[in-house]
């Protein structure tokens, strides 16, 4: 009877306990129930088509397009410095002058050999004009016409001699003047005036020219790669040269590629490119030590390079870019409101924004915002993400 009654019991207060939300085993166990899961909430943005100019960055060096050691060609004492160290100075400017005293002695001397040839030449062609003329009367024998010949012909070449060691004289003689074959800056004297100098004295000074100014860096085998076939067949002309200065900032001037090298070195696999930019004076430099600018031969700079045309990519915030072995993927929220994975490709991108060149379509939701919740296939509830988390991926390089 007592059974009978814990029985009954059990099966009204289960009843009870169902209609609460809870089962009861057939034992008479009673176990709660499990409500249904809603679908994780999610901040999505759509894929933005955007455009941006493509650049990398190096490290490069500044180096002058001319550079001129100047030597002494002849030996004598250095009467003259006709130049300020560290100026400017043009082709054609006077920067030395060696003592011409010797030289031009040499050259007066020459000169007067030249004129003593001319007049046995002279000499000779009257002696072998009257052998030409006796002996076409007759009156004299073939011999002496030969020989007066012979000697008609040494005379001149005697005259040919004596002008080319004028010419040699007059060479050395104009090497007492060292004049600069560029135009460029010169820098510090290495003799002063007084002291003796020859071809074995070394550089006198350097000139190096100022505008433009080349700028060589190397890439890897990578980089020349990413470069794309369309720049790679135009020799990287499509490509804008910029630096960095050693002080962080951009310089103004723009330049442009000119020069890719033939060769990838085998020990760092890189290829040697070269730039060449603009270097004008800046505004208001002084004399006092040269005109002033920014770029000095030698300088190390920061290269970057820029595309020119700018390239179409699809933007979404970094934040909704994930990655495991297999590469990088995004979620993407479908017709149904499931979130599906989606393999992504990126191009150059920022630490805000993410340039996706394949795997997505313009428009596509992506989730920036709940991802740790989101699992591929299952359901959630999309909501337009937060006004910071939109704004970055309308952000541009």
């Amino acid at each position: 009877m007592i059974a009978f009654v814990a029985r009954r019991v059990a099966r009204i207060v289960g009843i009870g306990l169902i209609g609460a939300g809870f089962v009861v085993a057939p034992a008479g166990q009673v176990f709660a129930q499990a409500p249904a899961q809603a679908a994780p909430a999610v901040g999505v943005v759509p894929a933005a088509a955007q455009t941006m100019n493509e650049s990398t960055e190096v490290a490069g060096r500044v180096e002058a397009r001319e550079r001129v050691d100047l030597l002494a060609r002849v030996t004598g004492f250095l009467e003259e410095q006709a130049f300020r160290e560290g100026a400017e100075v043009k082709a054609g400017d006077v920067l030395y002058r060696i003592e011409r005293g010797p030289y031009q002695a040499a050259v007066d001397a020459q000169a007067a050999l030249l004129d003593q040839a001319k007049a046995q030449l002279t000499n000779a062609d009257i002696t072998l004009k009257r052998a030409q003329e006796l002996l076409a009367r007759n009156a004299g024998p073939q011999s002496n016409v030969d020989n007066a010949l012979a000697a008609e012909l040494s005379a001149r070449a005697q005259v040919s001699l004596a002008e080319a060691q004028l010419r040699a004289a007059q060479i050395n003689l104009d090497y007492t003047e060292i004049r600069s074959p560029v135009d460029g800056r010169i820098g510090r004297t290495a003799v002063t005036q007084g002291n003796v100098v020859g071809p074995n004295s070394g550089v006198l000074a350097t000139i190096v020219s100022q505008d433009p100014m080349y700028v060589t860096f190397p890439i890897s085998s990578r980089q020349i790669l990413e470069l794309g076939d369309e720049q790679r067949a135009v020799g990287g002309k499509g490509l804008n040269v910029r630096l960095r200065l050693a002080d962080g900032s951009l310089y103004s001037e723009v330049g442009k590629l000119d020069f890719i090298d033939t060769t990838v070195s085998q020990d760092t696999d890189t290829i040697l490119l070269r730039g060449v930019i603009a270097n004008p004076p800046l505004p208001s430099s002084g004399n006092n030590v040269g005109t002033a600018r920014r770029l000095t031969n030698g300088a190390f700079v920061t290269v970057v390079l820029e595309s020119v045309e700018p390239t179409k990519y699809l933007a979404v915030p970094r934040s909704a870019i994930l990655s495991d072995r297999q590469g990088d993927y995004v979620f993407v929220v479908d017709g149904e409101n499931k979130a599906q994975q989606k393999r992504v490709r990126l191009g150059q991108s920022t630490p805000l924004v993410a340039a996706v060149v394949d795997g997505l379509n313009e428009g596509d939701s992506v989730i920036v915002e709940g991802i740790q919740n989101v699992r591929p296939g299952e359901p959630v509830s999309p909501a337009p993400a937060s006004p910071s988390a939109a704004a970055a991926a309308q952000q541009r390089r």
